[in-house]
């Protein structure tokens, strides 16, 4: 069956050839004359095309065909003749037309299982004399004031001898003159295009476009010809101002308005439509009831900078919801010189975060403010609590070389300065607490002495060997009064032997010591010059405030108005100024300021517990244990510890 079929195919083709007449006895599908006409004049190119080759008429790429083309008035099929006519499939080319070509001539298309016809007419037409340019010609309109174009009619010549892969050339005519691409405002354009920039009045006049080629070795040409026609009126390409693009924010639930802004420059009413667009849908609903809707369109005239017409559309979405975001909103301009379009993108507003961040910032500043008032209040309380939790984060000083945590400087017996309640308070009070309850260990330089040692070499060997001093004093403390020649000659010695001390606390004790004569005592009893207390705050003045390397506590045993601390001596004020002072008097009430320094041993034994100024946890003592060496647990660096102790 199937060798049958090719070979039924074969004949078909084979008798084809041996067709010459007849065609009208074919019972071929009769598609008549075709609307289009075909106009040329004696000596150019005519050009031919049958339109039966199409879907529209059977399947062109399942089955195959064959074209014929005869000549209407001798019945007789066209071939190819050279230097006159030329076949190719569906199209028929006369090279040289003369006057009696003119008339209709057939195209059949042949398949296995019918026959097609159809009749295109050639129309010849002379020259009009004296005139340049075809008879017939094509009318196109170009706007006065601006860039525009001709469009020569010859793109279906164009486009065949393209797919024929044959060269051509263009030339444009104004008139019967040649024009000069590039020359006097015109250039030649892309797609048979002739540009004209700003045109004139001028340049409405007759234009021909000529194409040249060579088909099957003859050279031929064809021209069609352009009335043009200067219009004052002009609609230019329409330019979308708005929306600019990119992303819109608004929140959910809000009312949403955006402007479709067009602008077209023009002269005249422009034939221009302007809409709002959703996901490729228009949005045709202007009624303000529905949720989203668009206004009227709205027109107004502009003169200056450049003339035109503004168009505006506005969107409105009554009640925004989820569904209204993260999709694209499109303003489109419809027009004869192109469709224009922007869009905007919508998505909700992002959370308002300046009222949290405004309430964490007003917190953490509130919470600074606080903790730096509790600090400063209680900044005693709260490193004594990190020390007591934390003895590992602090050197163990038990390998440093000291042999005392402080050294206890006062007011000894028979000197300025002295009382029974300071001597109660430096040989019971401060030893019940620091070194019973606390674990410190003093040097009291009453209790501690060693029996004939030089007060120098006391007081030099015992203050290295301490890692505090503790400096108590009282108002009276340092007030000197008027001395015998003896206790002045005593004091000469004294000040001789410290010569080694800085020159500065020299001149001091020496100040010290003339203002001492020139005093005298209110009672019968004689009170010498503490010579030991001079050295000892000598030495640490000299060591705190010179080198560094001693810190002084200051313990102020009673009140001291401003005219007393004036009597001080210069560093005395400075040290207390830069450091202060711990006073044992804010925790005394005054009728019973002392009662508690004059606390014996046998009051002990009689009384039982301490009493609350004895007590380490209050605000008196936890400042003096604040202030001490810290009990750590750290070992200390060897070689730290090897250089104290030298």
């Amino acid at each position: 069956m199937g060798k049958r079929s090719t070979l039924g195919s074969l004949l078909f083709f084979l008798g084809l050839s041996g067709i010459c007449t007849g065609f009208e006895q074919e019972n071929c599908t009769n598609y008549r004359l075709q609307f289009e006409r075909v106009y040329s004049v004696p000596g150019e190119v005519a050009m031919l095309n049958s339109t039966l080759a199409s879907y529209d008429v059977f399947n062109i790429s399942a089955v195959p065909y064959n074209i014929t083309w005869y000549d209407s008035k001798t019945r007789q099929e066209i071939s190819n003749e050279t230097g006159r006519t030329v076949v190719r499939g569906e199209t028929l080319w006369f090279l040289n037309t003369r006057l009696d070509d003119d008339g209709e001539y057939v195209s059949v298309l042949r398949t296995p299982s019918g026959c097609y016809r159809q009749n295109t007419r050639l129309i010849v037409e002379l020259p009009v004399l004296e005139k340049c340019g075809r008879p017939r010609k094509a009318g196109q309109t170009i706007t006065k004031g601006v860039t525009d174009y001709l469009s020569c009619p010859l793109k279906e010549y164009i486009s065949k001898l393209n797919s024929y892969n044959t060269t051509y050339s263009l030339m444009w005519y104004k008139g019967c003159a040649p024009i000069v691409d590039g020359n006097d405002s015109y250039s030649y354009e892309d797609n048979a295009k002739l540009k004209i920039d700003k045109v004139e009045t001028k340049n409405q006049q007759s234009y021909t476009c000529t194409l040249t080629f060579t088909l099957d070795g003859t050279i031929g040409s064809v021209s069609e010809s352009i009335e043009a026609w200067v219009n004052e009126k002009y609609s230019l390409t329409p330019q979308v101002r708005q929306p600019a693009g990119g992303i819109i924010k608004a929140p959910i639930g809000s009312t949403f308005s955006q402007l479709c802004q067009v602008f077209v420059p023009c002269v005249g009413n422009p034939s221009v439509d302007v809409f709002w667009s959703v996901q490729s849908d228009l949005i045709m609903e202007t009624n303000p009831s529905e949720r989203v809707y668009t206004s009227e369109k709205l027109t107004r005239s502009e003169t200056v900078p450049v003339k035109g017409v503004w168009m505006e559309r506005v969107l409105t979405i009554s009640k925004l919801q989820e569904k209204d975001y993260n999709i694209n909103y499109t303003c489109r301009a419809f027009s004869a010189r192109g469709k224009p379009q922007s869009y905007f993108t919508l998505l909700p507003t992002d959370p308002d975060m300046r009222l949290p961040i405004g309430m964490i910032l007003g917190n953490v500043a509130v919470l600074f403010i606080v903790s730096v008032i509790l600090y400063y209040l209680f900044k005693v309380d709260i490193v004594l609590c990190f020390r007591r939790m934390f003895p590992v984060f602090y050197t163990n000083t038990d390998s440093d070389g000291k042999l005392y945590d402080a050294y206890v400087a006062y007011s000894q017996p028979n000197t300025e300065g002295f009382s029974n309640e300071v001597e109660a308070f430096v040989l019971h009070t401060l030893p019940e607490v620091l070194e019973k309850a606390c674990g410190y260990k003093l040097f009291i330089a009453g209790r501690d002495c060693m029996p004939g040692m030089a007060i120098v070499d006391s007081v030099e060997e015992n203050i290295q060997a301490s890692r505090r001093l503790l400096l108590l004093y009282t108002a009276s403390t340092f007030m000197r009064k008027r001395l015998t020649s003896s206790i002045s000659s005593n004091n000469n010695n004294i000040t001789k032997s410290s010569d080694s001390r800085d020159s500065t606390e020299n001149s001091e004790s020496k100040k010290e010591s003339d203002r001492s004569r020139n005093m005298s005592f209110d009672g019968g009893e004689e009170i010498y010059p503490d010579s030991r207390q001079q050295l000892e705050r000598l030495a640490a003045m000299h060591r705190s405030l010179l080198e560094g390397s001693l810190k002084v506590i200051l313990v102020e045993l009673e009140e001291i108005t401003p005219a007393q601390l004036a009597l001080f001596p210069e560093s005395v004020r400075h040290l207390r100024k830069k450091q202060g002072a711990v006073c044992w008097w804010k925790n005394q009430s005054r009728a019973g300021r002392w009662r508690t320094c004059m606390r014996t041993k046998e009051d002990e034994e009689k009384g039982g517990q301490l009493s609350q100024s004895l007590s380490p946890s209050s605000r008196f003592w936890k400042e003096m244990r604040y202030h001490m060496p810290v009990k750590g647990k750290r070992a200390m660096c060897p070689e730290k510890a090897t250089l104290l102790n030298v």
